[in-house]
């Protein structure tokens, strides 16, 4: 099986006044459908920066990126948005958009120039409000609904686009503890019954561990990409933190703070 998503010796960053800032480099990984992948690492290490640049939204600075075997910037951005459905960090602009409107935007790469919506679009959207139990909200506008209840439109938005790939930055902000781990069961689910491969960055690191099949993770000292349980035992995730205080179970497959 060929991989859907791969980096090869890839470095992100950006660009200002014809220099370089290079966030992350020799980063090299592929990824394959069925496949729930956790991006983990400490705040400022690059993270959003990784997803951002594998989802073309911003040029990468070196290396390569392949969808499906072919370069990624050989894609037309309507082909790539076949490809990949992406929910970054970004706020959305504040407008009258019914929360149904906003999740029917991810069939726009499948409707004819005036946008008309077939049956299986239709029937795309309902799956999605129904899977991300936004359906009894669709009538809403988004200004009308909480944070939390806006992340989840954004994640139908990305299942009703309905890609190979998902790419998600953070999609467990502002949810409560079921709600976070409602979106990881989903989120598991759509791998498993739709071969999807899903790549999502998150804090909640206990629930990652413990749901994922692959881990990407991002240290000064480089990207590590693996199997959840080999890098478990690998005791890599015992030096993740430079405190002593904080220290990882690997049965609990969860940090530990020793008392204070």
């Amino acid at each position: 099986m060929l991989p859907i998503l791969e980096a090869k010796n890839l470095t992100v960053g950006y660009t200002s006044k014809s220099q370089k800032q290079i966030i992350a480099s020799a980063i090299d990984f592929q990824l394959y459908p069925n496949k729930l992948i956790s991006l983990l690492g400490l705040n400022g290490i690059g993270k959003s920066t990784l997803l951002r640049t594998l989802s073309g939204v911003q040029p990468l600075l070196d290396g390569d990126i392949y969808i499906d075997n072919k370069a990624l910037n050989n894609y037309t951005q309507a082909d790539l948005a076949t490809l990949i459905s992406v929910v970054l960090t970004e706020k959305i602009p504040k407008n009258q958009l019914t929360v149904y409107e906003l999740v029917a935007l991810g069939r726009i790469p499948y409707t004819d120039w005036i946008g008309n919506l077939k049956d299986t679009d239709l029937a795309m959207i309902q799956m999605a409000l129904t899977a991300t139990e936004t359906l009894q909200i669709q009538h809403k506008t988004i200004t009308q609904i909480s944070d939390g209840q806006l992340q989840k439109v954004l994640i139908a938005r990305a299942i009703a686009q309905d890609t190979p790939i998902i790419i998600l930055d953070e999609p467990s902000t502002h949810l409560d503890l079921y709600n976070k781990i409602m979106l990881f069961k989903l989120l598991k689910r759509l791998c498993q019954t739709h071969n999807k491969c899903i790549l999502f960055s998150t804090h909640d690191m206990d629930l990652a561990l413990q749901m994922s099949d692959e881990l990407l993770l991002m240290r000064p000292q480089g990207l590590l990409h693996g199997a959840t349980d080999a890098i478990i035992e690998s005791d890599v995730l015992d030096r993740l933190f430079d405190d002593p205080s904080i220290r990882f179970n690997k049965e609990q497959k969860r940090f530990i703070l020793d008392p204070l």
